[in-house]
């Protein structure tokens, strides 16, 4: 991490303790989730990964390594999650269904399971979003991707957008975990991705995410820098769909992404560290 980027993530640190200490009844509260969040969100985090001497890990630490396909079994999500293990990648992403499973195999691995919320139309209602948050996280969900209402984004109802976003953070963030905001990119245009940021942003999210990797396209450097313009160095940005290798991912993360969503993270991890994965893709 370069010495400018180390200094704004201190300031970033600074005033959030800063803040806390100003008020009595949340000062207590401040703990190492509260550091976390920052260093995840903020833009400054990537600064390990591109300098010439980033190593195999450094790359895996920003992936969270993603199995959503419907016909994933048993032993798919158990391989994901030995190789999440093995290459200490920033979480393993299944659906809601995997999620016990999931948990109970990277026990003890220090790496965290994400899944999706209102996957992948994002059409579910703001109530079943939140409770489905709140049952994943009993199952040990530790980050959530939901999917915004694209259907009232597009009708100009960014109100309904906002709140439907809100419901989900307050159950995310009543038990310490990150919420990313999936705004399909690929379904909107340029003014209806910065309002999608925005509404993400105003609800209280912790990042904005491009893709399902269920729609006609997914993360493109134009939109990942688009997003980071709009949301500043407050949120995160993940860049997920269409990450075929480290090339792709650095581009992405040059772009202003601060997490990678991709079923070939074993791929990447490799890739950075010379080595050629002899395993197609579509294993994963």
């Amino acid at each position: 991490m370069t010495n400018g980027n180390y200094d704004r993530l201190v300031e970033q640190i600074t005033d959030l303790v800063l803040s806390r200490l100003g008020d009595d009844d949340n000062c207590s509260s401040f703990c190492d989730a509260d550091v976390q969040r920052i260093v995840d969100a903020g833009a400054s985090r990537i600064g390990i990964v591109l300098g010439e001497t980033a190593t195999a890990h450094d790359w895996a630490s920003l992936i969270d390594h993603t199995l959503l396909k419907p016909e994933a079994s048993e032993a798919d999500i158990q391989r994901l999650c030995k190789e999440a293990a093995e290459f200490g990648f920033a979480s393993v992403c299944v659906n809601p269904a995997w999620v016990k499973k999931a948990a109970g195999f990277l026990q003890g691995t220090g790496v965290p399971v994400c899944t999706v919320i209102g996957f992948p139309l994002g059409a579910t209602l703001p109530d079943v979003k939140a409770f489905e948050a709140r049952r994943c996280i009993f199952n040990g969900a530790r980050e959530v991707d939901m999917v915004i209402n694209i259907g009232a984004l597009k009708s100009g109802d960014d109100c309904a957008v906002e709140d439907d976003i809100r419901a989900v953070a307050a159950a995310a963030h009543e038990n310490g975990v990150l919420l990313k905001v999936i705004i399909e990119t690929a379904l909107l245009t340029d003014e209806e991705k910065v309002r999608a940021c925005l509404a993400s942003k105003n609800a209280g999210a912790d990042f904005v995410k491009t893709s399902t990797g269920f729609a006609k396209g997914g993360a493109t450097v134009d939109d990942v820098a688009l997003m980071r313009r709009t949301v500043g160095s407050a949120l995160g940005v993940k860049a997920s769909g269409g990450v075929k290798g480290i090339e792709d991912a650095r581009a992405m993360f040059e772009a202003g992404a601060t997490r990678i969503g991709a079923s070939v993270g074993v791929k990447i991890a490799q890739e950075a560290s010379g080595i050629t994965s002899t395993r197609p893709a579509s294993a994963y």
